[in-house]
């Protein structure tokens, strides 16, 4: 295992409010970045075309694991929030076949940890499902063995809100406990604006500081956030992710389908024709996804590695 991180108090503070934002944001957080409780598999959130496209990409490497005769999966979220991708994980692992499943998700919100225990009780007491939700630091050392995980999750803003001079030590202990893929999503540098623990709408106003790596943020009812904010261009992820894995594919997700989404609140809908829209924005992701001009203007960059070997 990597040394411990050291905690000074002013990281310490870091954490207090990114840990506060998280955890005051409950609920709303699960209903903004998920969409609808009722289905797990709807993606109908409001980045429901990077969810698809996530979602497609760990299927074919849980197939790839079935595949190759494995029926045993370990499973590693950092950052997990409420819990909603181990929970997508377990059910299609056992629909496919997997007869043991050992999970366990991390993160720095008590509150997004007692959240996804709750969504995920009925889960870890089916037979050959081990499941654990731990609240603590990715930046800490992990518990799994060498090896030991054949996915490990780091979605969404987990890792903007990262100091880029932890990445490293990070990156490295990911790929210490991975056997299989290393998954990650971050904000991109020109990607759309968010506030991360809710949509737009509930802000009065956010500024994003670019030298300071800091979000500021007013709330509509008033209150006042800030925490630690870094985007990254699809350059710095690779040259951060390359010392400890080799990169299998960095790709934007969502370069169109969100800045072509329709407003409720102002747009005429009735009047707006989209017939044929979807499959041309489609055409345009998969055509651009990855083009060195483009791919920085992505709402996220997806980064699929597996951990470097010796020789």
């Amino acid at each position: 295992m990597g040394a411990p991180f050291f905690h000074s108090p002013v990281q310490d503070l870091v954490d207090h409010k990114i840990a506060a934002a998280y955890n005051e944001a409950g609920e709303q957080y699960l209903a903004y970045a998920d969409g609808a409780a009722g289905d797990l598999f709807a993606f109908d959130g409001d980045y429901a075309y990077g969810d698809r496209e996530s979602w497609a990409l760990l299927v074919a490497k849980l197939k790839a694991l079935r595949a190759a005769g494995r029926t045993e999966l370990g499973l590693l979220d950092l950052g997990c929030g409420p819990g909603t991708w181990i929970r997508r994980l377990v059910i299609e692992a056992r629909r496919l076949g997997f007869s043991r499943v050992r999970a366990r998700g991390i993160d720095l919100a008590e509150g997004q940890i007692a959240h996804a225990r709750k969504s995920c009780s009925a889960l870890a007491r089916l037979p050959g499902v081990t499941l654990h939700f731990e609240p603590g630091d990715i930046r800490a050392p992990f518990s799994e063995k060498d090896g030991s995980v054949d996915l490990c999750l780091c979605l969404y803003g987990v890792l903007n809100h990262l100091s880029v001079r932890d990445m490293g030590a990070v990156l490295r202990e990911a790929a210490r406990v991975t056997g299989g893929w290393f998954i990650a999503t971050v904000r991109a540098t020109g990607s759309t604006p968010t506030i991360y623990v809710d949509s737009l709408q509930a802000a009065r106003g956010f500024r994003q500081d670019n030298h300071f790596d800091r979000m500021d943020v007013e709330l509509a009812n008033g209150r006042h956030i800030s925490f630690a904010s870094h985007l990254f261009s699809s350059a710095e992820l690779r040259d951060l992710a390359s010392g400890a894995f080799a990169i299998e594919d960095l790709r934007g997700l969502d370069l169109f389908h969100l800045r072509f989404a329709l407003d409720a609140r102002f747009n005429p809908t009735e009047r707006v024709r989209a017939d044929g829209l979807l499959p041309e924005l489609d055409r345009l992701e998969e055509a651009c996804c990855r083009h060195p001009g483009m791919i920085d203007f992505a709402t996220h960059l997806l980064l699929v590695a597996k951990p470097r070997t010796e020789g």
